[in-house]
């Protein structure tokens, strides 16, 4: 199948591919970590200008997106993907910008569900869901996560600095639900200032809906949003704001590598969830590389320089070569940037966001 304008690609495995892989189901990073997450930004673009992420001054109508010939095509993607999971991939998140303004997007969750044994999923900003749920839970999309800043349309409206209004995410996430896109996963980026007043209000919503609010530190991704320690509303003052009215208690993690922090409402209203990169570091058990919408390849999403597969993939390069070239970088991979981050890390250029995703 070929999708979005792209030659096709057939793959025929040889014994150099079987040997290569082999090899690369072994190897782990410098510090012992596995690769087993791939996140896969399939696109530069969004229709939100959130102020953390991709704000407008910087993202304005006369910003230099990707034109379509430098984005990778279904079939790159896809065989990055099947390179990748010989090294021992489980799980594939597809991000942005925003993927639902990728075109037939449910093309490539097809592709990628041929793979039978991956978990796919899906980060969007919940815009377009309505429309797309059916068609992504029927391609083989597993689950989404949504983000959302705060239930109050002022509060949400200056965060995506498009006058989006709450109702029509919340629409999003029933669709999702009744596609079977679950359990679904609200993210929620606590800046100080602006939505710490959201922070029991989402979490009062979302109590006993089946969905797993997680609520997020503001962290120095990229370059371009303005971010300051004085704007971070940290993990433990999160929780007590959830803790006065809802006491919650701690929960195991559900795999190795989980960026999440769980909690259980003591009353049995379900999950809540605090991302705290910033003030406590998960690097030691990170296993995720990033897929940027132009082809490179990021071991850290506060990386300042990545790899590019796109030159490989177009430069006639065999499956075994694709497959040792990232076995080559992974192997050697020492980031832990949340573990040393200083205020002489934190200015460094790093990779913006909406190209690598979350």
């Amino acid at each position: 199948m070929t999708s979005d304008g792209a030659t096709g690609y057939e793959h025929v495995p040889t014994a150099g591919d079987e040997k290569v892989a082999a090899v690369a189901r072994g190897t782990k990073d410098a510090l012992g970590r596995p690769l087993r997450d791939l996140r896969v930004s399939v696109t530069d673009r969004c229709n939100f200008r959130c102020v953390y992420c991709m704000p407008k001054e910087i993202f304005g109508h006369d910003h230099p997106f990707l034109e379509r010939r430098e984005i990778l095509s279904f079939e790159e993607i896809a065989r990055v993907t099947r390179s990748l999971k010989s090294l021992g991939v489980q799980k594939v998140r597809l991000t942005g910008g925003e993927p639902l303004l990728r075109k037939d997007l449910e093309c490539l969750v097809e592709m990628l569900a041929d793979e039978t044994d991956l978990d796919l999923t899906l980060t969007t900003n919940g815009s377009l869901l309505t429309k797309k749920a059916r068609a992504l839970k029927a391609a083989g999309l597993n689950r989404v996560t949504v983000s959302l800043d705060s239930l109050d349309d002022v509060v949400f409206k200056a965060m995506n600095d498009v006058d989006f209004p709450v109702a029509r995410v919340l629409e999003g996430i029933d669709a999702a639900a009744a596609a079977g896109l679950a359990p679904i996963k609200i993210n929620m980026v606590v800046k100080r200032g602006v939505n710490e007043d959201s922070i029991l209000p989402m979490a009062r919503h979302f109590r006993h809906s089946g969905h797993v609010l997680r609520l997020i530190e503001y962290m120095d991704v990229g370059h371009t949003n303005g971010w300051c320690m004085d704007d971070v509303v940290c993990a433990e003052e999160i929780l007590a704001h959830i803790h006065r009215e809802y006491p919650v208690q701690p929960a195991d993690a559900n795999y190795r590598g989980e960026v999440a922090q769980r909690y259980h409402y003591l009353d049995g209203g379900g999950e809540v969830g605090v991302i705290a990169s910033v003030t406590r570091a998960f690097c030691r058990d990170c296993n995720r590389a990033r897929l940027s919408t132009e082809g490179v390849l990021y071991t850290c999403l506060f990386a300042t320089r990545g790899h590019d597969l796109r030159a490989l993939l177009r430069g006639g390069a065999s499956d075994a070569e694709l497959l040792r070239s990232v076995v080559d970088l992974w192997s050697v991979r020492s980031d832990r940037y949340s573990e040393i981050r200083s205020a002489e890390t934190a200015v460094l250029r790093k990779i913006e966001m909406s190209y690598i995703g979350g």
